[in-house]
């Protein structure tokens, strides 16, 4: 039984773990009234078995009204949440640009978390951290494009469980249909802001006509009003699609801002100096990355490529029927002919675009906002009327942060404040005090164990969150017992907006982020430099901050569990390894190779200095090469899943990897060895009548105590035990190159790890005996 501080202890009548123990044991033992026993002694046992069953019943009925007047008295939970809804634009925030009253509302008569972070800043990531309580790497969701594995736990099937009814109206955008509620009502994928479609739980469609928000909304109401159990508590997740990209608002805002400048911020034209080079390569600026009818929200074809991006029309403008057609040109033409008579008239500069740009994209922002705002304070409204205000929690957040212009951005997914942070407003009648202001450092994985323990359900050790309810309990006051930092990472590299692979590390007072490509550490001091605009990861006064964030940094990792060695990750964005991945996926829908052999540049190796061995030795198997220089075991389990293996059925594939995660990252043997084990569980299910031929990583370095060749030695400890007589077959081949003082000679291994002609000579002769074994 769980006890929640300023809750009545319970668990639900309808489960047996809620009866009293004498109960218990009666139910489990089932009494019996005939035993074989004299007629006396049975009818003596009956006489104590009905006294027994009376007190019994007694404790029952006492018990029952217990657990029911315990059940009536857990509160209810609203959370309402939206998508991309920057602190910047939230008035409880310190919004400079908009007010946003009825989110005011919230904080005003609740808290306000001015420390609440994203675990990962993209849309499916954060609902699917939230809805399991643990980081992206843990629950399988690791960008968009991925799907839910729903036979996961989720916090709304464990709510189920203890008697909440739980209903998810609005955004999903996890691939799959929610599991662990009674009630749902999704849009699909991203969903549209104008005459949106629904996808309802018999897996049918429905169009409705209007303003996504409201829409949303109303159905929310509805179900509030109409179709809950009034007698039991619930949990409502109404889950807003504004104020999502391409920012079109509803009618009643086009006209909010007119003849308003909206404030600029500083970094509005930010040249990404003093910090790591790849912020250069995002595909997210104001400047050079807005389309002209998806986002600028013009007709036709772009006037001026150089300034707004061609393609991408306007799909909004698309779904509307006449009457709305009307209005957005009414509100938009006037503005849009203007701005393409000045350009013609060669009156604005590219300084001037950029800043046209600016107030076209916060106007339509805010007016979403607005919109959202109308929204919560109508919900407010009906609880209010309804009298479950008393007794209902709400909470207002979004999936992460957004950029207003801030580093001359929109969107998200960087480690920088702006979409770092997430709004968490929350009021808790009789439990946290209005106007309460909170430093505590909360993430959303904190979410669904603060759910349970509110409901009095088991949080699951595997839960990575912690449950906030003590500290709400405590003026929602940070102490030595809570975190004193949180871990973030971001995997979606070489997708949409270019932003590569990168994790970190944020204190109270300091953020560490680390590039993976190029192996690259950025450190921002956020008291000196709130707006992080210059790292300090090189400046010998903070050299031992440095250190003590990454020592921070390594110890969360392992914490949490993180082994990148099997997080699937993609090089989409170097260009050389984009290229020939595309070329190896498209020989593979065709090619018929007998053997395959997958690895890192040694492996590629074989086009190179090993050609002409190559071609001796294994053309006429029709081999395939599936090596890409500098890559790790990732890197294999990304492409193995994502087009490399394509049709082909080879009777054996040789298999090497691993000495980058050493030469990389110095990584831990048995991270490297989980990688490869990954990468075997793969081929195995995708290739089941393969060969596996498992080699031992080869040796590397100068001499026989080189700390990397130790390294790849201790790998090779481990993998070993992989063999399984059938599938794989593990060969260490390491012997055949080194002298017997284990030094490697130049001329086998030019720079002591990658091979020259003879050393792929050497190669082919010591793999032949295997090979042969295995039929080839």
């Amino acid at each position: 039984m769980i006890h929640t501080p300023g809750l009545r202890s319970f668990e639900p009548p309808h489960r047996l773990s809620s009866l009293s123990p004498v109960f218990k044991s009666f139910a489990r033992k089932r009494i019996p009234l005939k035993a074989r026993l004299p007629f006396k002694a049975q009818r003596d046992t009956v006489k104590v078995s009905l006294i027994a069953l009376t007190l019994v019943c007694g404790l029952v009925a006492t018990n029952t009204v217990a657990a029911q007047d315990a059940k009536q008295k857990r509160p209810n939970i609203v959370f309402v949440f939206s998508d991309d809804h920057a602190l910047q634009a939230i008035g409880a925030y310190g919004s400079k640009i908009n007010q946003t009253p009825n989110l005011d509302r919230i904080a005003n008569e609740g808290a306000v978390f001015h420390n609440s972070f994203c675990a990962n800043s993209i849309c499916g990531p954060s609902r699917a951290c939230i809805l399991t309580g643990k980081h992206s790497h843990i629950n399988g969701f690791l960008r968009n494009g991925n799907r839910f594995d729903g036979t996961q736990m989720t916090f709304p099937k464990l709510l189920q469980d203890v008697g909440y009814q739980t209903a998810l109206i609005g955004k999903w955008h996890l691939g799959t249909d929610p599991v662990g509620f009674d009630h749902w009502e999704i849009l699909p994928g991203q969903g549209n802001y104008y005459n949106p479609d629904f996808i309802q739980m018999d897996g049918s469609r429905k169009r409705y006509t209007g303003y996504v928000t409201d829409i949303i909304t109303n159905n929310t109401l509805d179900w509030l009003k109409n179709q809950r159990d009034a007698d039991e508590p619930f949990v409502l997740m109404c889950q807003h699609k504004a104020p999502h990209r391409n920012w079109s608002p509803p009618p009643r805002h086009f006209n909010l801002y007119e003849g308003v400048e909206i404030p600029e911020p500083d970094s509005l034209f930010d040249d990404y100096s003093g910090r790591t080079k790849l912020l250069n390569e995002s595909e997210m600026s104001l400047e050079r990355h807005f389309y002209w009818g998806h986002d600028m929200k013009f007709h036709g074809e772009s006037l001026f490529p150089e300034h707004f991006l061609a393609r991408l029309g306007n799909g909004e403008y698309r779904r509307m029927n006449d009457e709305q057609k009307a209005e957005w040109d009414a509100a938009y033409e006037p503005e849009n002919q203007k701005l393409i008579a000045d350009m013609q008239a060669g009156k604005m500069s590219s300084k001037d675009v950029t800043k046209w740009k600016y107030q076209r994209y916060m106007k339509d922002y805010l007016g979403c906002v607005q919109a959202v705002d109308d929204s919560v304070g109508e919900l407010l409204a009906y609880l209010d009327e309804s009298g479950l205000a008393e007794n209902t929690i709400v909470i207002y957040s979004s999936d992460q942060g957004f950029y207003l212009g801030e580093h001359g951005w929109y969107d998200k997914r960087w480690m920088f404040e702006e979409s770092l942070r997430m709004p968490f407003l929350i009021r808790w009648p009789g439990v946290i005090d209005p106007g309460t202001q909170s430093t505590a450092m909360i993430q959303n994985i904190d979410y669904a164990p603060t759910f349970l323990e509110i409901a009095g359900a088991e949080i699951p050790e595997s839960i990575q969150g912690r449950s906030m309810v003590s500290m709400m309990h405590d003026d929602c006051r940070t102490s030595t017992t809570w975190r004193d930092a949180i871990y973030y990472a971001y995997y979606e590299n070489a997708a949409v907006h270019m932003v590569p692979v990168h994790d970190g590390v944020r204190t109270d007072r300091y953020k560490l982020m680390f590039f993976p490509r190029g192996r690259q550490w950025n450190l921002f001091d956020l008291e000196k430099d709130p707006q992080e605009m210059q790292s300090v990861h090189d400046d010998p006064a903070y050299e031992a901050i440095l250190a003590g964030l990454q020592k921070r940094y390594y110890d969360l990792r392992d914490l949490y569990d993180v082994n990148t060695a099997v997080i699937p990750a993609t090089r989409g964005d170097e260009p050389g390894w984009q290229k020939r991945n595309a070329s190896m996926n498209k020989l593979a829908k065709t090619a018929k190779p007998k053997l395959a052999f997958i690895g890192d540049s040694i492996t590629q190796g074989w086009e190179g200095r090993g050609k002409q061995v190559w071609a001796d030795n294994y053309a006429q198997y029709d081999a395939i090469n599936l090596g890409i220089g500098g890559d790790r075991t990732e890197h294999i389990i990304w492409r193995l899943t994502h087009g490399n293996l394509g049709k082909i059925k080879p009777e054996v594939a040789v298999l090497m990897i691993g000495t980058n995660n050493t030469g990389h990252f110095m990584q831990d043997p048995t991270q490297i060895a989980d990688g490869v084990e990954e990468i075997l569980d793969i081929l195995r299910e995708r290739l089941p009548n393969t060969k596996v031929v498992l080699q031992a990583i080869l040796p590397r370095g100068k001499s026989e105590l080189d700390l990397q060749r130790l390294n790849n030695i201790a790998v090779n400890d481990r993998i070993a035990n992989f063999a399984d007589g059938e599938h794989v077959v593990y060969v260490d081949l390491g012997d055949h190159f080194l002298n017997e003082d284990g030094t490697i000679d130049p001329a086998i291994m030019p720079d002591y790890l990658h091979l020259s002609e003879r050393g792929y000579e050497i190669w082919a002769e010591a793999l032949a005996p295997t090979l042969e074994s295995l039929g080839l």
